[in-house]
């Protein structure tokens, strides 16, 4: 497995990204397009209304699926985070970290975390600020 960095720490689900999104939108379309020719020529049909709710009702499952493994995910690191700094200091972490801050602070290593989560909190750090700040990254393989 490649090393991970800043450079290449997004993660993509081939699955989800490059067949799931693409043939949804796809078949939304495809509806959309379909249903309005359908209803311009021969105007509302109950037939309709069913393929738009079946369209509609196949695509959201895959979506709530994604959206809540990120949140509860998302919760465990707010915890884990909240408990290694813990770990680290003996003290509580300083509740103004916002949610996106403590994942970003997930990636630097034990030796930097508490200085870039006392910096993050004192200059108000962008994720993404904090992701470059990071000198001895932490990979995580684990994110869905």
């Amino acid at each position: 497995m490649k090393e991970q960095s800043y450079e290449n720490h997004t993660r993509v689900t081939p699955l989800q990204h490059y067949i799931w999104l693409p043939l949804s939108f796809v078949l939304l379309l495809t509806t959309a397009i379909y249903g309005t020719y359908q209803f311009v020529k021969h105007g509302f049909s109950m037939q309709l209304l069913l393929l738009f709710a079946v369209t509609v009702l196949a695509i959201i499952p895959g979506m709530l699926a994604r959206i809540y493994a990120l949140s509860l995910q998302d919760r465990l690191i707010v915890t884990e985070e909240q408990l290694r700094y813990f770990m680290l200091t003996g003290n509580r972490l300083a509740t103004r970290l916002t949610k996106p801050q403590l994942i970003a602070l997930r990636f630097a290593s034990d030796e930097e975390y508490v200085e870039l989560a006392d910096r993050a909190v004192v200059e108000e750090l962008s994720p993404d600020e904090i992701k470059k700040s990071v000198k001895s990254w932490r990979a995580d393989h684990q994110r869905v």
